[in-house]
């Protein structure tokens, strides 16, 4: 997924490369910087045979870096693949970034203290939490911002526009992964059986293939489709954790089941008033939607959590607007259920 198009004759060099560097590393007992020696080399203590052995080392890596050097020139990297191609470049290694690197060998994940290439091309996905993503673009090369996807949940529309990025890829995730390395739970639901996760931007539709061959579903919108679908993944998260938290459930299943007319109080609430505000029009059904998606990750626990990325946003609209779900904040706070403090 990671290269690029390829023609007939250039998919044989491909192939048989390999082979040419294997039958390189046979004759030279040399294969690349860093490589393991053969055990024979590496445990022979006779210093003849040290001095051959280091002899065919230097020719073998020189021969190696002409080849590298002709490799370069005609536009491969030492691995025959075309220096050209796009690269999905994967910021971060936690659940989500490691369930991304699962999609293709060829994907580079790029971890705490490390760099962004500024010479290759394609999407960088962040899987970071909300509160890392200013760092990473003021690191990020500038000639590569216009290539960040961001995975993350809230409202990230004033962040990304006071960035300049409002433009750019966005994701909206509906997919559960309860602990690193775990299988995927996709948001594959009895009233969206084509999937909730959606994408829009540059790199939607390489994004939406990557999750293809993890086996998972993606939605590519426009931006005015993705607009209202981004708004109700945020009353989904800011309704059953808000509520599950208030009434001190284990989990977003229990609080949907429990304190169902609770919570679909919120969510209509929420709903109106977003509509006021964004004079974003909503397709019917968004309680059964999200109910939907609430059973398909039912043992998900409830944290009211990253705050200004999420519940505040309703918050802000003011308790006219937001009664219901201003007052269960209130209550949070009364238990010491939440760890901030409220504006």
């Amino acid at each position: 997924f990671c290269q690029s198009t390829t023609s007939v004759p250039t998919m044989r060099f491909h192939d048989l490369l390999p082979v040419f560097l294997l039958s390189l590393s046979a004759v030279n007992g040399w294969v690349q910087p860093g490589s393991m020696r053969s055990t024979a080399s590496a445990s022979s203590t006779d210093p003849s045979s040290c001095s051959s052995t280091a002899l065919f080392d230097s020719r073998g890596r020189q021969k190696w870096l002409r080849k590298k050097a002709w490799l370069e020139k005609r536009g491969f990297d030492e691995k025959g693949l075309p220096l050209d191609r796009d690269v999905i470049t994967i910021v971060g290694s936690g659940r989500i970034g490691g369930l991304f690197a699962k999609a293709d060998e060829e994907c580079e994940v790029v971890k705490r203290g490390d760099s962004i290439n500024p010479d290759q091309k394609g999407p960088i996905i962040l899987t970071t939490r909300n509160d890392a993503l200013d760092a990473i673009i003021e690191a990020c090369p500038e000639n590569r911002r216009e290539d960040l996807v961001f995975v993350q949940n809230g409202y990230l529309d004033e962040f990304l526009e006071s960035k300049g990025l409002l433009d750019n890829t966005q994701v909206l995730l509906f997919l559960s992964v309860t602990s690193k390395g775990a299988e995927a739970v996709d948001g594959i639901t009895s009233v969206n059986p084509e999937g909730l996760t959606a994408a829009t931007g540059k790199h939607a539709s390489a994004f939406a293939h990557m999750l293809e061959l993890l086996g998972l579903k993606c939605n590519e919108l426009s931006a005015e489709e993705y607009r209202p679908a981004m708004f109700e993944k945020l009353i989904w998260i800011s309704t059953y954790m808000l509520v599950g938290t208030a009434k001190e459930c284990k989990s977003v299943g229990q609080a949907g089941s429990d304190h169902k007319d609770l919570v679909e109080g919120v969510i209509n609430e929420l709903v109106a008033a977003v509509s006021e505000k964004e004079g974003i029009t909503f397709a019917d059904g968004v309680i059964e939607r999200l109910s939907a998606y609430t059973d398909v990750v039912a043992d998900f626990p409830c944290a009211v959590k990253e705050f200004e990325w999420r519940n505040q946003y309703f918050y802000n609209l003011g308790d006219e607007a937001c009664p219901i779900h201003n007052g269960l904040l209130k209550e949070c706070a009364e238990k010491g259920f939440i760890g901030f403090e409220l504006p």
